[in-house]
């Protein structure tokens, strides 16, 4: 096969490798290749493991030689987001706390990834206990945007929305409490799978805030998040919030039309204060939307300021209590930001918190009913496209909130109702940077989102584009 093995999706490399036309030696070596490249420039992996990564490899490929297939993911090279603990390694989750911590266990997700045939690459960067939507870390450096390393990737999947989009690897898994999958995504133009509360385990994955995070994937497709997907979901004794239902077939999705779909654009919020060059990529979005075949219908949903404002309450709340042994015995060591995060969360009183942890649930049934007879809702996944490292490095001062709530505006809510949101690229800005769109679900509705991106992403190349090196 021609060209650059890394440069391939996650399902065309695993096919070429389960067909024989590629060794897992041979794609291994070319991510590995991509990275010595690429990370003195983007800051994207924590850790860099290339001779375990080989060793790895050559098993898959004497395994395969021997007619024994992994799974999926057999001989794919990946590498994840510092939180997802796996037994013998250090874990750092981003922070000068956790610098030595070696994980005594491995998460579930990134078990049945491994147990898909997946190979470890290493670890990959995210900002501090993935407590912050820019990318900017205190201990370890900013990540740093392939398409121009002056400007962010979005956090606190950094590390991960960076290396798949510089092709370092073939996915790679985020969390998203707040917007922390999906923002990379849109900033770095990879596809971003924020799953629905419940549908994957977070058994084994450094909490940050416990009713309201969850894992997925980013990767280069919509088809590659569906194969992860559907890997790591279900049922879990190690995880007793995750869902009994059954799992779907999400891949079977990908090959669905949006003919006779209706697809829901808010009347507000969403579209409110929106940069210029954002409104335009919504606007291309959804004539292409229609072109495919779906409806465009109009939905007016219920105040979402209050939703992007109660989530804060929940996650500043639940971050503090996790928190509260390290704050009192080691404040020194975290960053100015998180610390100053952290500590706001120990002021918010409990009648607070138990207010905004009881009206979530009339808040899903008023959504759920504003959107009624509609497929999904197409919104921006952020107000305008990545800022600069520089201008976005406000530490503890007094408009970092500002900042921060503005970035994360149009994510929160989503987080705060539980529900699926898939994070699809969909356009550049004139000066060469992505923007992304988030498909916006009912709860367990990951199947029609991956219809619909998949959908979107036949009749689009954004997805295909990739950084050059400068």
């Amino acid at each position: 096969m021609s060209g650059e093995p890394a440069l391939m999706s996650a399902v065309a490399v695993a096919k070429a490798i389960a067909g024989k036309k590629l060794s897992s030696r041979e794609v291994t070596q070319s991510c590995l290749d991509r990275i010595a490249q690429w990370q003195p420039r983007v800051n994207a992996f924590m850790a860099i493991e290339a001779e375990e990564a080989l060793a790895a490899a050559d098993a898959a490929d004497a395994a395969l030689a021997k007619g024994q297939n992994l799974g999926p993911l057999h001989g794919v090279p990946m590498a994840h987001k510092d939180m997802y603990y796996e037994a013998g390694k250090v874990v750092t989750c981003g922070s000068k706390i956790r610098r030595d911590f070696v994980a005594t266990t491995t998460s579930t997700a990134l078990q049945r990834l491994k147990d898909a045939g997946s190979v470890r690459l290493g670890s990959l960067q995210m900002v501090e206990f993935a407590y912050g939507p820019t990318g900017h870390n205190a201990h370890y450096g900013a990540v740093r945007n392939p398409w121009n390393v002056d400007h962010i990737t979005g956090g606190s999947s950094s590390g991960s929305g960076s290396a798949v989009a510089a092709r370092l690897t073939f996915a790679a898994l985020g969390s998203d409490t707040g917007g922390s999958i999906r923002m990379p995504a849109h900033f770095c133009g990879v596809t971003g799978f924020k799953t629905t509360v419940g549908l994957i385990s977070r058994a084994g994955a450094m909490p940050l805030s416990q009713s309201l995070d969850t894992v997925g994937p980013l990767a280069q497709t919509v088809e590659d998040c569906a194969l992860l997907v559907g890997l790591m979901a279900g049922t879990d004794p190690e995880d007793p919030t995750t869902s009994t239902r059954p799992v779907p077939n999400y891949m079977a999705a990908t090959t669905g039309s949006m003919k006779g779909l209706r697809i829901g654009v808010p009347t507000a919020f969403y579209v409110d204060d929106l940069d210029s060059e954002v409104a335009r990529v919504l606007d291309e979005t959804i004539v292409t939307l229609k072109g495919e075949g779906a409806e465009i219908v109009k939905v007016e949903l219920p105040d979402q300021r209050q939703l992007t404002a109660a989530c804060q309450i929940v996650l500043a709340t639940e971050a503090a209590a996790f928190h509260k042994r390290w704050m009192i015995e080691r404040p020194q060591d975290y960053g100015s930001q998180v610390l100053m995060r952290l500590q706001n969360g120990l002021a918010i009183p409990a009648v607070t918190y138990l207010e905004a942890m009881r009206w979530r649930g009339p808040a899903l049934a008023a959504y759920l009913a504003a959107v009624e007879g509609t497929d999904a809702v197409i919104a921006p996944v952020a107000p305008m496209p990545a800022a600069t490292i520089a201008e976005s490095d406000v530490g503890n001062s007094l408009e970092a909130e500002a900042v921060i709530q503005r970035i994360t505006r149009f994510t929160r809510p989503i987080n705060y109702l539980g529900l699926p949101s898939l994070s699809i690229p969909s356009g550049f800005t004139k000066s060469g940077l992505p923007v992304g769109m988030q498909l916006i679900g009912r709860p367990f509705d990951e199947a029609g989102l991956v219809r619909i991106g998949a959908a979107f992403q036949r009749a689009t190349d954004y997805h295909q584009q990739v950084p050059e090196l400068a």
